[in-house]
Parts: structure tokens; sequence; C-alpha cells
């Protein structure tokens, strides 16, 4: 009788060329596949709650495989832990229901965007958040954020070459807020068109530098244009934060 099981990792992007297989290049699903091969003796299909783009991160990004072992879940995320790169780390695993699937059974996800707001880089965060030395009004961008939270259809905010059905999403959240010189943009929602994290961030980076005038969010999402919303901020300083299983989640997350 074979088991589903849900695993919960971070990982460093800045190691890989996002989580998806690619040939010729080093993906976080690779990695996987090869400790759980190693670990389990089985060549196991990962499903995974999302794809993260090359350079950016995961303080948790979730992944359903089945399997023939009755290994315990601990004695699993140890092993894992011992045979995966030190830019990855499995740090739960719990067996599910036989229709669980770690993408389709989610119903929402959180990320964060990391800027370093000093007036000089800090070699020590190139991989791990924007440089942008430009002073940043954290309190009138939080204000200008809360003009994503609602329910819209949000092609202005999705990059080129997406092949979506539907660009409609939920945006339970959006805000802004400093720690010290870094600045951290929060966005959580029931799901994330291509680039669309990195869209709104820019967008609100350019309202801060005056580019695009403030209180224009709505008018941008009513558009429906790619080209009214604001640059594409790189990948460096997004990281998905939490995934959520349940609506209870979300709302106490």
């Amino acid at each position: 009788m074979k088991r589903n099981l849900i695993l919960s990792l971070r990982y460093d992007g800045s190691a890989f060329h996002g989580w998806q297989f690619q040939p010729n290049c080093i993906t976080v699903e690779e990695e996987m596949k090869k400790a759980c091969k190693r670990i389990l003796g089985e060549d196991v299909r990962l499903q995974s709650c999302s794809r993260t783009d090359a350079g950016v991160h995961a303080n948790m990004f979730c992944c359903s495989f089945k399997t023939e072992s009755q290994r315990d879940c601990e004695k699993l995320i140890t092993g894992l832990n011992a045979v995966l790169p030190e830019t990855i780390s499995v740090f739960s695993c719990k067996e599910v229901s036989e229709d669980f699937h770690a993408r389709y059974s989610c119903v929402g996800k959180e990320y964060i965007y990391k800027i370093w707001n000093g007036k000089q880089r800090n070699p020590f965060l190139t991989k791990y958040a924007l440089n942008y030395p430009h002073e940043i009004d954290c309190e009138m961008l939080d204000l200008q954020a809360r003009q994503f939270i609602g329910t819209f259809d949000f092609a202005s905010f999705c990059a080129s070459g997406s092949s979506v059905l539907s660009t409609v999403r939920t945006i339970y959240d959006c805000r802004v807020w400093r720690e010290g010189e870094t600045v951290v943009f929060s966005i959580k929602g029931n799901g994330f068109l291509y680039n669309m994290v990195r869209i709104i961030v820019g967008t609100l980076l350019d309202i801060n530098r005056g580019k695009i005038e403030k209180d224009k969010i709505s008018e941008i999402i009513a558009s429906k244009n790619r080209e009214a919303a604001g640059v594409t901020v790189g990948p460096e300083g997004l990281y998905l934060n939490k995934v959520y299983y349940s609506e209870e989640e979300i709302l106490n997350g």
C-alpha cells in the first residue's frame, strides 16, 4: 500500500535554476529526486506546490509524492538532509490522504520581497535582497499596497508568455515595512501569475520614485495592460514564504 507524503523544505535559490527539472541545469527538483532515490530506493514523482524561477528562494516550499516505503517521517527528514546539498533543507514530513496534491490542494501562498535600502550595497546580501539605495517611504507604500487587496483581473501584472486560462486572482493582504536598512514587501493570495509579485514590487518602487502617480493602482489593474504597470524587479529578493492548505491557515498565518 503506497503512502502519500508531503515534504516542506527551505532552499537558497541562488544556487539553482528554479524548482522544475531542466536539462543541463541544476534545479531543486533534480536534487530532491536524487536524494529520494538514495534514501528510499525509488524513483518518486514529485508534485510541487509551485514553480520558482532561477534565483528565487523559499522559506517554505512543499512537494508531495507517493512511496512504497514505510520509513518513519522523522527518519526520512534526517536521511534526506544527510544527502541533500547544504543549500536545501527539509524541515517537515507528513503523511496525507491519497488524493492530496501539493499544487492542487494548495489554497494560498505568501511571498515576501526583501530590499537592502542602505546607501552602500551589502556584499553579504547580493544574492538575497535587491540593492536599492534610493530613499523608500515605507508608510506611503504600505498605504499604496493596500489597493492590491481584493479579487481582480491582474493581467497588468503578468509577464508576457504566460499561458494561464485566467488572470483573475485574489490578494488577501499586501503590506510594506522597514526592518533597519531592510525593506520587506509581503503579499498573500490564493495564487499568483508569472512574475506577478516582482511586477507588483516594481510598480510600488516606481510610485516611490514618482515614475507612477500615487493612487493609480486601481486604474492600472483595470487597464489590463502590462505596459501600465512598473518594472519587473530581479529574482534575488523574492522568497516563497508560506504555503497554505486550509482557509484557517490563511486567516491565522
